[in-house]
């Protein structure tokens, strides 16, 4: 694998990061850089992460993983923008609605977006690469999960401002999506 397919590959495997920062943009009132950054920090380093377990299981067990990873994501994805839909329903004041940016839900949420990441990995365990370059690549994975959950976050304010009380109705329904269109791109359904 060449260095340009490598960084296409990280590039590829960070939208859904992205689209996860950019409904937990949306969903909060205040955006603060620090959460911002922890987020960005977790995202870049479950992409890291990932493909560095992947490769490691991916001679023994890539069969196992990849039958369940993408339910796992789903399940995930589903449930967290179930949440957001249903607090956006309710007539709790906002203030006690919960933040997607606490440390746990982040930690979740780099999970369901990381497992395509792990599924890389498990490939890359087939593929014929010097030391060097697999860790360039995971590297790469995770600066780039890193640089656009970031931008994510802050172009989801953004579009929070614009849509103002719906954005967590809208936060919602974009994870649930994304779990789904994960679900379907591996059940090959499109």
């Amino acid at each position: 694998m060449d260095c340009f397919s490598i960084v296409l590959t990280a590039f590829a495997l960070a939208v859904d990061a992205m689209c996860v920062s950019i409904t937990n943009g949306i969903a909060v009132k205040r955006l603060q850089t620090r959460k911002v950054l922890l987020m960005a920090f977790l995202f870049g380093a479950f992409q890291f992460i990932m493909p560095f377990l992947g490769w490691l299981l991916g001679q023994t067990f890539s069969v196992y993983i990849e039958a369940f990873d993408h339910w796992i994501a789903c399940g995930l994805l589903g449930f967290l923008g179930g949440k957001l839909v249903f607090e956006s329903l309710s007539k709790v004041e906002d203030d006690v609605k919960s933040d997607p940016f606490t440390f746990w839900t982040l930690i979740v949420m780099a999970i369901a977006t990381s497992i395509d990441a792990l599924a890389v990995g498990i490939s890359f365990a087939s593929l014929e690469m010097s030391t060097g370059k697999i860790w360039f690549a995971f590297t790469i994975i995770g600066i780039i999960a890193f640089a656009l959950s970031s931008v994510g976050a802050f172009l989801g304010k953004k579009l929070g401002e614009f849509f103002q009380k719906r954005s967590k109705l809208i936060a919602g329904l974009v994870l649930i999506a994304i779990g789904v269109k994960i679900l379907i791109e591996h059940l090959e359904l499109l």
